[in-house]
């Protein structure tokens, strides 16, 4: 092989391997920056095949993907001072890669680190705004919500957005919950005691109010009793009277033999009398000439 191929053979190596080395390319899951002595001269790039300058220039690769931090429960103390356990994790992404390669020299474990302590700090600050029974109850999706509000204003420092935030669990400590348990036992005890003394109240008022009504009700019926019985003794009067009126006599006698009856209808019965009383007027008439 003559000199001047050979030379053509290592110019070509040389521009290969110097391609090679100036080369790189970005996927759409990535997020990269161009480093020239350390400092950063290019970002943004697109998915696709870039170049830099060998050795002179580097370049960093951060993930673009939502990330995720599950952290150890925290203790907490809300509004009351009760301390409380809370379970949570949160998701995240790289969104300004030069924020994030100058404020963690790029590298994910110290983000997290940070993202770490940015949380937990806005979880002792939320959970310290809220009772107990609000930060257990239905306005958990608010306080998670405020507490995402709270570190993502932190975290855009860092060049990092917060996805999600969420709470999966809150207790009470060992030594609070007997305590809390107590407190919401006897808070129990004293709403059951209202309604009650509520329930007693309202069954004596319904009582009172039945019993007026009723005798409103037993009086109004006896008076309309006494009408009826009055008018009907004026009745029977007036019968009595047009029909003594229509014949004394028979009138008369008819009054004596419902009298015998009434007096002398049981066996056994014994009647003390004068026998010239006029109460046997008619027994004695019977025995006569009439």
């Amino acid at each position: 092989m003559s000199n001047s191929r050979f030379m053509v053979v290592v110019l070509i190596g040389v521009g290969l391997v110097g391609l090679g080395l100036s080369a790189f390319t970005v996927n759409e899951r990535e997020l990269a920056i161009k480093l020239q002595v350390g400092q950063v001269v290019r970002s943004g790039y697109e998915p696709g095949i870039h170049f830099k300058i060998p050795v002179y220039q580097t370049v960093r690769k951060f993930p673009s993907r939502i990330l995720k931090i599950d952290d150890e429960p925290q203790r907490v103390f809300t509004l009351e001072r009760t301390a409380m356990q809370v379970d949570y994790f949160v998701q995240w992404r790289i969104v300004d890669d030069v924020s994030f390669y100058t404020s963690t020299g790029g590298s994910q474990f110290i983000a997290i680190d940070r993202l770490r302590e940015i949380v937990r700090n806005s979880v002792v600050t939320e959970f310290g705004k809220r009772t107990v029974q609000e930060s257990i109850s239905v306005e958990r999706e608010a306080l998670m919500r405020d507490m995402l509000s709270t570190a993502a204003v932190t975290a855009q420092g860092l060049g990092i957005e917060l996805v999600d935030f969420r709470v999966k669990q809150v207790e009470f400590v060992d030594e609070a919950r007997a305590s809390v348990y107590n407190r919401m036992r006897e808070e129990r005890a004293r709403v059951a005691s209202n309604t009650r003394a509520e329930g007693r109240e309202a069954e004596a008022l319904i009582r009172s109010t039945a019993e007026k009504d009723r005798t409103v009700i037993h009086a109004e019926a006896n008076r309309k009793a006494q009408i009826i019985r009055g008018e009907g003794d004026a009745k029977a009067a007036e019968i009595y009277a047009n029909a003594y009126n229509q014949d004394p006599e028979f009138f008369a006698f008819y009054r004596s033999i419902d009298a015998y009856r009434n007096s002398m209808g049981q066996g056994g019965d014994i009647l003390v009398l004068d026998p010239d009383n006029e109460f046997f007027r008619y027994l004695n008439d019977s025995q006569g000439g009439q």
